[in-house]
């Protein structure tokens, strides 16, 4: 069973920065991507930045610029770093990612961030 833990999150002031780490419970070698979506109340849970196993980035538009993915595959995490944080970032951010066999998707239990004005 995989495990995904994040860690990172909480109350910043808008225009300032967080940076949000995911913990994985075996390599991340053993998943073709990783990533981290968010879901705000009353919205769907989106896309905000994956990481390829080839180390292939990808960002929503709305986070181009600002957030960077970014991972360390001997301590098998993978990191967001926050910058310029708006109150439209205000979410439960959840980790991702995809088994390269089984093409399974595990998911971290979400944390919190709040940006405020």
């Amino acid at each position: 069973q995989v495990q995904l833990v994040e860690s990172g999150g909480g109350l910043v002031q808008a225009g300032g920065s967080l940076r949000l780490s995911c913990s994985a419970s075996r390599s991340i070698f053993t998943f073709s991507t990783m990533g981290w979506y968010r879901q705000a109340p009353g919205k769907q849970r989106e896309l905000v930045a994956t990481i390829s196993l080839g180390g292939r980035t990808n960002y929503a538009d709305s986070v181009k610029g600002r957030f960077t993915i970014s991972r360390d595959t001997v301590k098998n995490m993978v990191d967001l770093q926050m910058n310029s944080l708006k109150l439209d970032d205000t979410a439960v951010y959840y980790c991702e990612a995809t088994d390269y066999v089984s093409v399974r998707d595990y998911w971290g239990q979400g944390i919190q961030v709040t940006v405020s004005s």
